[in-house]
């Protein structure tokens, strides 16, 4: 779908519902860790390329359990890739909702921010001559003090 202006509210039992509904989530995976970028460094990893490797020692392991060690626990391991495809799946249909969630803060964002500086040119032309508007314009403008005269500009037709 292309990008339209957004014209869209989410209601307070909408909130609530979305909120449960996560929760719920993270009720149904209990196990999910959290790793430090020390942990994550020092793993090896199971990306799209090596998942035709481990579905096929998955085979193997379960077709060859005489050439494994006893302490190999095969079960586990096949549950460990279970889990993984599992989670890949899910993982997938979460980054989509989250990029799309994303784009639209962004696209939501710079829409409210646009009109924002409409109101600001305004605010600050009509400061020059209504009184009571020049404390109004100095606040607004606190935004842009650290852009150090940078030229701002708003966008029409917002």
């Amino acid at each position: 779908m292309a990008y339209q202006n957004i014209n869209a509210a989410i209601s307070p039992e909408d909130i609530q519902e979305i909120k449960a509904s996560l929760q719920t989530i993270h009720k149904k995976l209990p196990f999910l860790v959290t790793l430090s970028a020390e942990e994550r460094q020092k793993l090896v990893k199971m990306g799209d390329k090596s998942l035709a490797f481990v579905n096929n020692s998955v085979t193997a392991a379960q077709s060859n359990r005489d050439i494994l060690p006893a302490s190999f626990n095969v079960e586990e391991f096949v549950r460990d890739y279970q889990l993984a495809t599992t989670l890949t799946e899910l993982l997938t249909s979460m980054r989509q909702l989250t990029e799309q969630v994303d784009d639209t803060l962004l696209a939501v964002g710079s829409e409210a921010m646009s009109s924002s500086l409409t109101v600001y040119d305004y605010v600050k032309t009509a400061a020059k001559k209504t009184p009571g508007l020049k404390t109004l314009a100095e606040q607004l403008g606190e935004r842009f003090k650290a852009l150090k005269g940078r030229p701002v500009k708003a966008a029409s037709g917002n």
